[in-house]
């Protein structure tokens, strides 16, 4: 039977603010998760998938390194950006309007308790967004995210992924470049990888794309390779 998940697109909103609300929607299921082993309940977590989209902003993750970004405060201000460092995985990545960003808070328990697979499948659900536009797209061994010729020299990311699970209940999320100013990841090394390219689908097929329809196919492939029923 497949899981009830609470869909919620919050348009375009503040980094922090995100962060902020997502938190709210961690510590809530987390704290249902405690309360039953404590009170030996099974009362039912809750899921979401969340899609946003935020003004220009780089983010760093725990493993990353600060020179990574490669603006200074004048920098950041004279680009309108804004800087966190954040407590996800990966290194340094950017968001920016004409980018889908997902941000999956689900009790893995209700799915699969493996976070490798976990990731595997978010990037599948982009990789097959990616295949009905006729985008050919992959994974690049060793790294997360998803990638255009990979096993090559032309390699170029196009959605990068890091996340965050505490009592197997996840988030953060991923990033997929649909219409992004790809000019904003000039001022950072990407996920700490200097010597390969990013793009977007605006960029591979030469036209602005509309967002809503591949939020709407990417939806539909995340809930048949997790088994999710949308509310």
């Amino acid at each position: 039977m497949n899981k009830k998940v609470v869909f919620k697109d919050w348009g375009l909103v503040d980094y922090q603010e995100a962060w902020n609300r997502q938190e709210v929607l961690f510590a809530e299921v987390v704290a249902q998760k405690t309360k039953n082993r404590v009170e030996g309940m099974a009362l039912p977590t809750t899921n979401y998938l969340i899609f946003t989209e935020h003004p220009h902003v780089y983010t760093l993750g725990k493993s990353g390194k600060s020179e990574n970004l490669l603006l200074d405060e004048r920098g950041l201000r004279e680009r309108h950006a804004t800087f966190y460092k954040i407590n996800r995985g990966g290194d340094i990545t950017y968001h920016g309007p004409g980018q889908i960003v997902g941000y999956p808070i689900l009790d893995l328990d209700n799915f699969f308790t493996d976070i490798h697979l976990y990731l595997r499948t978010l990037e599948e659900a982009v990789i097959r967004t990616l295949a009905d536009y006729g985008i050919e797209a992959g994974r690049y061994p060793g790294n997360t995210g998803v990638w255009l010729d990979a096993d090559n020299h032309r390699a170029r990311k196009i959605c990068a992924l890091g996340v965050r699970a505490s009592r197997w209940v996840t988030m953060h999320g991923f990033a997929f470049n649909v219409n992004a100013g790809l000019d904003y990841f000039s001022n950072i090394i990407p996920c700490g990888i200097d010597d390969k390219d990013v793009t977007s689908m605006q960029r591979e097929l030469g036209a602005l794309q509309d967002i809503e329809a591949v939020k709407t196919r990417l939806k539909s492939h995340i809930a048949d390779l997790f088994g999710m029923e949308f509310l």
